[in-house]
């Protein structure tokens, strides 16, 4: 009897958080890309990491949002949420105007109408294509999964996610894998990086060019094993983090200096690499003119950085070749149509993901909302014992109550186990 009644019960939390939750109904995402903005803009919407944190945290608060992530590259800014609240352009509107990143309104409204907006199935959609690099400037580049792992691990580190973009990310994570061990995307690997790379070497530069490295990133690590490859040696490393300019140095066998020291380096240069997470151009037109240390001719620029570490003016005032991420849109695309057939294979096993993985979620759920039966339970017995049968078990002899005693234990136990194999059973009986 107990246990038709308890099966009824749980049929109706079941029914309940399905319908509340509908597995993904919480999952948003409000998206940037370089599909609808250009890149040369999305540079204004990144935020700079000294004050990530803390601008996150408090747009938390004030949107009421439970869990939330943010991922910039080099042709994304997106805000990934866990969160009941309707999330579409007036919203997106109003959140990055509360997020203080000194956007003119004139941008602003550029950048809301061209926003994507993410909801439910959709948003776990793209977020599993965006970790397969299948929505990057360049399909079949790697480092957009370690770059969102890292964003993710950030604001998980900083407890501004919780049990829900966990499960989503280990999903985006699975996915991600399966599509690069089992499908040929990313076979003989293309990348901003190497893309830059190929165009770099267009200019036939000879092996003892005198190359700048500004920034020790992820990405001028990448590029440095390209030039180390094919045998440059010339290098002087800036960093702000002086210890990071050190090591990577060491591995190309160059000189460290801190990113203070560019105003007085008078060594001159031929290519300068940059990508430093600056939020405004770091090569002036004047630090520039003292970089060239009185020579003129044409130098190679490689600017990796969103927004672009070179002012506008010092491509307009010197002779240069510019290399930057907006300009390797062409490469990228005849790039997509040598990996069309992988897409296909790509999007199935995304599907299949999507289709695993809601089952899996919707469990969570019921979990996470009975995880409270074992105390309840064990609330019940001890007011049984203490209150209801108080009197009746103190006219038990010593025996009568060690028997009492196992018996309870006993069902304790079983009882606890009873709702979560039930949940389960109505869970598979469901799907």
């Amino acid at each position: 009897m107990f246990d038709k009644v308890l099966t009824v019960r749980l049929r109706a939390v079941v029914t309940f958080v399905s319908l509340r939750s509908a597995a993904l109904k919480y999952l948003k995402v409000i998206a940037f890309t370089h599909k609808q903005i250009e890149l040369k803009e999305l540079g204004k919407l990144v935020i700079c990491q000294e004050n990530l944190t803390a601008k996150l945290q408090e747009a938390k608060v004030h949107f009421q949002i439970p869990e939330i992530f943010y991922l910039a590259t080099c042709n994304r800014v997106e805000f990934i949420m866990a969160t009941s609240i309707e999330v579409n352009k007036e919203f997106a509107r109003e959140f990055i105007n509360f997020m203080n990143i000194g956007i003119y309104s004139h941008y602003l409204e550029n950048f809301i109408s061209g926003a994507s907006i993410y909801e439910e199935k959709e948003a776990l959609n793209h977020l599993l294509r965006t970790s397969c690099s299948m929505e990057s400037l360049v399909v079949g580049e790697k480092e957009i999964l370690a770059q969102m792992r890292k964003a993710y691990e950030n604001c998980r580190q900083a407890n501004l996610t919780g049990d829900y973009l966990r499960m989503v990310m280990n999903r985006v994570v699975k996915a991600a894998k399966e599509v690069y061990t089992d499908t040929n995307i990313s076979r003989n690997p293309i990348s901003v990086v190497s893309l830059a790379y190929r165009k770099l070497k267009e200019y036939a530069l000879t092996p003892n060019a005198r190359i700048l490295i500004i920034g020790a990133g992820e990405t001028n690590k990448n590029i440095s094993k390209y030039l180390q490859k094919h045998k440059y040696s010339n290098f002087a490393v800036f960093n702000r983090t002086k210890s990071k300019a050190i090591e990577l140095a060491t591995e190309l066998n160059g000189k460290a200096y801190d990113l203070a020291d560019l105003v007085n380096y008078k060594k001159g240069f031929d290519v300068m690499i940059t990508c430093t997470s600056s939020i405004e151009p770091i090569i002036t037109a004047e630090l520039y003119k003292s970089l060239l240390n009185g020579e003129t001719n044409r130098k190679t620029i490689v600017d990796l950085a969103v927004p672009n570490d070179v002012a506008a003016e010092v491509i307009e005032v010197f002779p240069v070749n510019y290399i930057e991420v907006h300009t390797l849109n062409e490469l990228s695309k005849s790039n997509l149509q040598e990996r069309y057939q992988e897409l296909i294979h790509a999007e199935r096993i995304i599907e299949q993901n999507i289709a695993e993985f809601i089952p899996v979620l919707k469990q969570r759920r019921i979990e996470l909302a009975m995880r409270e039966v074992p105390e309840k339970i064990k609330e019940i017995r001890k007011r049984a014992v203490d209150c209801v049968f108080a009197d009746e078990i103190q006219l038990l002899d010593h025996q009568s109550r060690e028997v009492l005693e196992k018996m309870l234990n006993y069902m304790e136990k079983k009882y606890i186990s009873v709702p979560m194999r039930m949940a389960k059973e109505i869970m598979s009986s469901d799907n």
